[in-house]
């Protein structure tokens, strides 16, 4: 069971909202679409299930040409961050209306509908309304209602965004578990790279309706084919800054360092190195560079503090460990372990990943 995109386009009012896209998806596997809002993401599952037509191109599923076929016809299953639900139906009626409409046995139903409202913590509310729930248990049951139907294609559009923290934590890690068992395909879109890499699987990155990459998702993470894969794959995005590469020094600015201590064996040139947030330190290691900043704004979020930084015309964001009494407008050196750079041509292609990705 497979489902490709061949070059497939879409085009609304002259606008390329997706640009040419080739996917092969298998089954039983769990594909990330990551990306910012208006990144595609919507638009590419629309297109996956039948509700929007490509301008051109392809869709194929098990060897099939579908692009002409209605959504109806296809055995699909969509879940949206919006819950969409019956009002005027029980929980439990919800979750088992889509099988009634397949003529499953009573008996099959009233099993799969308790079985999976157990698993989304809702067996206790199956004779409520939707609208006596909470919006949390409200995104549970729509979610139920599309796992009951093992459809072969089930595609999830932020699915967790309105649940609460704990909820979101205990079904992300339930849920490759409940798609691995199930054998579909499963599509799964966010906006957050944390949770792409807690999902696992295969992630296609997404920016401005182009797939930037596709591949198995901690690889994506740790070898981003380009300088835009790495700002969409880190949160907050990847930091940037220009490097001239003269025999054996690196230059940026006014600061500079042995180009070995990257070790790249590279030509001469100009460069874009790239870090994560989460790989500046405010202490000195040895081999370390050291970047001379003057702090902007902190944002505490209970054990970690980030750090905004100006460093010239360049405006970095570092991920410090730990509660620091920091003020604006302060001197703030800053270091970088030279394993943790990535090099970027000047177009955006990766010349070289960064040591410790490599390694890993």
């Amino acid at each position: 069971m497979t489902l490709e995109l061949d070059k497939v386009t879409h085009e609304v009012g002259g606008r390329a909202h997706i640009h040419e896209t080739s996917l092969t998806l298998e089954k039983g596997t769990m594909n990330v679409l990551l990306g910012p809002t208006l990144a595609g993401k919507t638009s590419l599952m629309r297109l996956m299930a039948g509700l929007d037509q490509p301008t051109s191109g392809r869709i194929i599923w098990n060897g099939d040409d579908v692009t002409g076929q209605r959504v109806q016809d296809r055995k699909i299953a969509m879940v949206y961050q919006q819950f969409i639900n019956y009002p005027s139906m029980s929980v439990y009626d919800n979750i088992a209306s889509p099988m009634r409409l397949m003529g499953i046995a009573k008996d099959e139903i009233d099993r799969r509908v308790r079985e999976t409202a157990d698993l989304m913590q809702l067996g206790p509310m199956l004779k409520r309304k939707p609208l006596e729930l909470s919006g949390g248990q409200q995104q549970r049951c729509a979610l139920a209602r599309a796992l009951v139907k093992n459809a072969g294609l089930v595609l999830l559009d932020e699915p967790l965004a309105n649940l609460d923290y704990k909820l979101r934590e205990e079904l992300r890690a339930e849920i490759p578990r409940i798609f691995e068992a199930s054998g579909a395909i499963f599509v799964y879109a966010t906006t957050e790279p944390e949770e792409a890499l807690l999902l696992g699987g295969n992630c296609a990155t997404l920016w401005e309706g182009r797939v930037t990459q596709f591949g198995p998702t901690a690889q994506v993470y740790r070898k981003p084919a380009d300088a835009t894969t790495a700002r969409v794959f880190s949160d907050p995005p990847m930091n940037f800054l220009t490097l001239e590469k003269r025999g054996d020094t690196m230059r940026h600015d006014r600061d500079d360092f042995s180009a070995a201590s990257l070790g790249r064996d590279l030509p001469d040139g100009t460069y874009m190195a790239g870090f994560r947030p989460n790989h500046l330190k405010l202490e000195a290691s040895e081999g370390a560079i050291r970047f001379d900043t003057v702090l902007n704004v902190t944002e505490i979020t209970g054990s970690e503090t980030f750090v905004h930084l100006d460093h010239g015309a360049a405006r970095w964001v570092g991920l410090i460990h730990g509660l620091r009494d920091l003020k604006s407008g302060q001197a703030l050196p800053v270091y970088l372990d030279p394993s943790c750079i990535y090099l970027f041509a000047q177009n955006g292609a990766l010349v070289a990943s960064a040591a410790y990705a490599e390694a890993a």
